[in-house]
């Protein structure tokens, strides 16, 4: 990862420039040290519309790899915490891929409208459900706000599992994103069919209805992973 020194350089030179710049590192150093290996990519033509795309969240290359991999066809919307957009490093990522910033643990109504109007104006949304990298190399419990979002928008979800990127580029023990370092590694996604959000039972209340959304969400992005990987969901 570059140093924040230099990330806070790049932040002052003329929007194109910085914007180009950022994606020559970026996608040089994937291209340097990532072998990508793509599963499934034949199930998001199954799908017709607006798409919300849900993976696993192993390392901060995630966002750039599977940006690469949808950008010429699909184009997504990444939602990111406003964090992100802070931070001289991350921020790099936020200026590559298009994002929708949207504050974690809260009902961000600004963003929530931002979302449904790309999504209502045909365009495609990606989520990390778990709303941050996971630390033991496996999945965590996922936050609530894809259940709000998937409700809002009626938009089908297509699920991603993604492995290796925690060996790509580990999240640095001290928590210093600066200090993480690229490896060279294999990197497999494997891309899911559709998942079919349950209906509501009679006498079922809402609380338990939105944690059997959540697991139907969560399990089919679990299925597409080894069984390693699943933590949580397993």
């Amino acid at each position: 990862m570059i140093s924040t020194r230099f990330a806070k350089i790049l932040r002052i030179l003329p929007e194109g420039l910085f914007i180009a710049l950022a994606k020559r590192i970026a996608y040089g150093y994937i291209k340097k040290y990532a072998n990508i290996h793509i599963m499934g990519q034949e199930n998001i033509d199954k799908v017709s519309g607006s798409k919300i795309f849900v993976c696993n969240h192993l390392s901060n290359s995630d966002g750039l790899i599977l940006s690469k991999i949808l950008k010429d066809k699909y184009d997504p919307y990444f939602i990111a915490g406003v964090k992100l957009s802070n931070d001289p490093v991350t921020s790099l990522g936020t200026k590559i891929v298009k994002t929708i910033n949207i504050k974690p643990n809260s009902a961000d109504k600004e963003a929530l409208t931002n979302i449904i109007k790309v999504v209502k104006e045909g365009d495609n949304i990606f989520i990390f459900p778990e709303g941050t990298r996971s630390r033991t190399g496996s999945m965590i419990e996922a936050k609530k706000g894809i259940i709000l979002i998937a409700k809002l928008t009626k938009a089908p979800i297509v699920p991603i599992g993604i492995w290796g990127s925690e060996k790509l580029l580990p999240i640095n023990k001290d928590g210093d994103m600066a200090k993480e370092k690229w490896n060279h590694a294999d990197v497999h996604i494997k891309i899911g069919e559709t998942i079919i959000i349950p209906e509501k039972e009679k006498n079922e209340d809402k609380h338990q209805y939105e944690n059997r959304i959540l697991n139907s969400i969560m399990t089919g992005i679990a299925k597409q992973l080894p069984k390693e990987y699943r933590g949580f969901y397993s």
